[in-house]
């Protein structure tokens, strides 16, 4: 009999079910999955600036997810390898000494994660092959009623074309069992090897609501908010709040680390159509799932074009006065305090301080979006560089920036002051 073995190589794909990689048409007989920690992201953010890419919260929340993973894997039979390196050099070199049959990877919107998987493709071995399979997306690219060359110009016109003419994707569930772990090695080094600040560092006791990471985790929070909060009736009403836990989906952590998808979110929320009704705001949490679809559309349409050009400016102390919470315009200031001690803002809150950096503060935008990159749990390269850019002005379909006057936005979001009360009672940092 022979002996195959099979790379899963996992990115942002961190789950078991609604997972094609791990769906075979014909098992090997021995699969190894794995994730690589790629060293970059311990460099520096920008030259010249000790901040690290990625920063502690979203290092601690990946950890999670991974540690989550891991165990969903044994129950199944299988077992997880984490690695910290080049993701490319690891893959190949892992091929090479399992002699693999074939190395799956799913498509990704960011450049770089483009380029590993095209610098995999040309370095592995002639027996092995390389499988990159479309995964987590709303809407099956051979679905779309367009070429990718053709992608339509605006979001508004993408969501009326594919609300016509397409039909959603459907999740698959998990596998009951995968194939043995072959003679490799398995498991990862414990958080605090890869960033002592990351693991010890703790969520502030201020926050609205705190996030665990990993595939049950997530289906726990979308099954809340569905049922127990509601959230499908009122989600229109309450999406711009500010404080507590429940004004938003909060799914997006989850989604930007593909512990769920796109179309697990979608069927969760038919199936509480089914049994209560539409109505606007059910519809609205979809709504949002086809402006994340859109994003990453874009991505991999424009490729590099996505990031601007390249990068010149260098942290000023107007930067430095946003991304530390010390501009002293309150709404500001509490906005970037909450991200800097638990990883997340609201939508609202994002495009307030993403205006006032560029609009009022006149700082290049893509400092910006390297802060939210260090900053946010939910991290995500096609939505987090679509969204500065839209806030920018620049890019697919832009033809000014979008100005929020902080104060306006303030008197009609937060006229008691109830959030910046909340966040600025300290500034301890």
């Amino acid at each position: 009999m022979n002996t195959t073995v099979d790379i899963v190589w996992l990115q942002d794909d961190l789950r078991v079910a609604d997972n094609p990689l791990l769906h075979f048409n014909a098992p090997p007989s021995h699969l190894l999955c794995l994730y690589v920690l790629d060293q970059r992201w311990c460099a520096p953010l920008i030259k010249d600036d000790s901040v690290p890419r990625i920063g502690p919260t979203r290092l601690r929340f990946l950890w999670q997810c991974l540690m989550a993973l891991r165990g969903e894997l044994l129950k199944r039979g299988s077992d997880l390898l984490v690695r910290i390196g080049n993701p490319s050099d690891v893959v190949i070199e892992l091929a090479r000494s399992l002699s693999a049959r074939q190395v799956r990877v799913s498509d990704h919107p960011g450049v770089e994660e483009i380029q590993q998987i095209k610098a995999v493709a040309s370095g592995l071995s002639g027996h092995t092959t390389l499988s990159c399979i479309e995964s987590g997306q709303l809407i099956n690219r051979q679905a779309l009623p367009f070429d990718a060359d053709r992608l339509p110009q605006s979001f508004s016109a993408f969501r009326r074309c594919v609300e016509k003419n397409c039909s959603l994707s459907a999740s698959r569930p998990a596998p009951v069992t995968l194939p043995p772990w072959p003679e490799a090695p398995r498991g990862f080094p414990p958080l605090k090897a890869v960033s002592e600040h990351s693991a010890v560092w703790q969520p502030d006791t201020r926050q609205g609501y705190t996030y665990e990471g990993g595939e049950s985790a997530a289906h726990v929070r979308l099954h809340d908010y569905l049922w127990h909060q509601k959230g499908a009736e009122v989600y229109k009403q309450t999406r711009n709040g500010l404080l507590g836990a429940n004004f938003s989906t909060r799914i997006s952590p989850w989604l930007a680390r593909g512990c769920v998808t796109a179309c697990q979110v979608n069927d969760a929320v038919k199936a509480w159509e089914a049994e209560h009704g539409s109505n606007e705001s059910s519809y609205w949490i979809t709504f949002e799932l086809l402006w994340r679809e859109y994003f990453i559309r874009v991505a991999q349409a424009e490729g590099v074009q996505m990031f601007g050009k390249v990068l010149a400016a260098k942290p000023s102390t107007a930067f430095d006065a946003w991304r530390n919470a010390v501009t002293g315009v309150p709404f500001v200031d509490a906005a970037m305090l909450e991200l800097h001690r638990t990883g997340w803002i609201s939508n609202r809150a994002r495009q307030n301080v993403a205006s006032f950096l560029v609009n009022d503060l006149q700082v290049d935008w893509r400092l910006g979006a390297l802060w939210f990159e260090h900053c946010l749990i939910d991290y995500d390269v096609a939505s987090n560089w679509g969204n500065w850019r839209y806030i920018a002005g620049v890019g697919r379909g832009a033809r000014h920036r979008r100005y929020f006057d902080v104060q306006q936005q303030v008197n009609h979001y937060d006229p008691h002051g109830r959030y910046v009360a909340h966040w600025m009672k300290s500034l301890e940092r």
